[in-house]
């Protein structure tokens, strides 16, 4: 099927929703977006559903055809970028690639997804399974809100199709590191610095010792990366600081790892006398490694492909996606299947006009030949 000639209308809607601006902290903006992908979906006979959300953008489910399992594409509507970035950051393009905040990350996705589906229509080669769109409005954010019905709908599906931005060099991304996150907070006891530094208890001291220790935790054999990246304390130079507070950016890559450090970190005590010690944290996305499952679900991608005359690769990426949720539920999954471009998350961002169509074309073929 030729989408190439179909490219100025992918762009035209790629623009238009580029240009909704779509922070995931403003829900009327998300709100927008969901009005644009509602009247697209519509246009191409899709039954849909509605999940409200008090303080997210609602999560829009477009749904073809009945039966059981069946087909999910996963697409998010918000992006990372605070309104009026267009100001500084517009659409345009130039030399063949595409800019805007969120083009990439992931609007390109959402079109690349509508119009596979679009073309499937008009061909006549709809699946005769089920076909389910989930538009998500928080991924940005963690998905608190989306996670449990992505998880719902992915448990029905016999695959899962997640229109993430593909890697730089267009390949899928087969394994994702699982996100964790660790909060640690050190307290001692506030005194003056000049007139009684030995009655104080430095909190900011005694965070120094569990930093070098919780750095030690990360495992590169293993993909495991700890990252304090964060640190706070005390309150003027003259005053022995009572309190100090760090955050820490878990990513692991095998299971296991993360109950590896939720213990470590759980285990971790005050060196100093006189200070205290808190540890909370969570896994807020599991890994997504290319076990056999990912292999056998590559395989079949890599064949489907080869059918429609394209060679697609297979690598991976420290970021998670929605994809970490279905990985563990044991439902073949495959990521990166949306834009091919670069600067993710930055005012370099921009997509490769010319992989729009083709990437259009797979989707519309995994759809079809799974």
């Amino acid at each position: 099927m030729d989408l190439k000639s179909r490219t100025p209308e992918m762009v035209a809607l790629l623009k238009k929703l580029v240009e909704t601006e779509s922070p995931t902290s403003d829900k009327k903006a998300v709100d927008r977006v969901g009005v644009i992908l509602t009247e697209a979906s519509q246009k191409l006979g899709a039954e849909l559903a509605f999940y409200p959300q008090e303080k997210r953008g609602d999560h829009i489910v477009a749904k073809w055809g009945e039966g059981e399992g069946g087909i999910l594409l996963l697409g998010h509507m918000d992006t990372v970028f605070p309104l009026g970035t267009l100001k500084k950051m517009p659409f345009y393009e130039k030399d063949e690639k595409i800019f805007g905040p969120g083009v990439l990350d992931m609007k390109a996705g959402l079109v690349i997804g509508l119009r596979a589906i679009s073309m499937l229509l008009e061909a006549g080669e709809m699946p005769k399974c089920p076909l389910t769109f989930l538009f998500t409005s928080d991924e940005e954010v963690g998905s608190q809100t989306s996670r449990k019905l992505i998880e719902e709908l992915a448990l029905e599906a016999e695959l899962v199709l997640v229109l993430e931005a593909a890697l730089p060099d267009g390949a899928l991304k087969t394994w994702r590191k699982g996100v964790g996150d660790f909060t640690v907070r050190t307290k001692g006891r506030a005194a003056h610095a000049g007139g009684a530094h030995a009655e104080g208890r430095n909190a900011i001291e005694e965070m120094a010792h569990q930093i070098l220790a919780i750095q030690k935790m990360t495992d590169y054999e293993k993909g495991t990366t700890i990252n304090v990246g964060e640190i706070s304390g005390g309150t003027t130079r003259n005053v022995v600081p009572e309190f100090s507070q760090i955050e820490i950016d878990l990513r692991v890559l095998q299971p296991g790892e993360y109950e590896r450090v939720e213990k470590e970190m759980h285990a971790l005590r005050p060196l100093l006398d006189g200070t205290s010690l808190e540890v909370v944290g969570e896994l807020n996305r599991p890994p997504m490694p290319f076990d056999e499952q990912m292999q056998r679900t590559f395989a079949k991608a890599q064949k489907i492909a080869k059918n429609i005359g394209m060679e697609i690769k297979a690598d991976g990426t420290g970021g998670a996606s929605d994809a970490n949720f279905v990985s563990p539920l044991g439902i073949p999954v495959l990521d990166g299947l949306g834009a091919v471009g670069e600067g993710l998350h930055s005012s370099r961002e921009f997509l490769y006009k010319e992989c729009l169509a083709e990437k259009a074309r797979l989707v519309a073929a995994l759809i079809r030949d799974w």
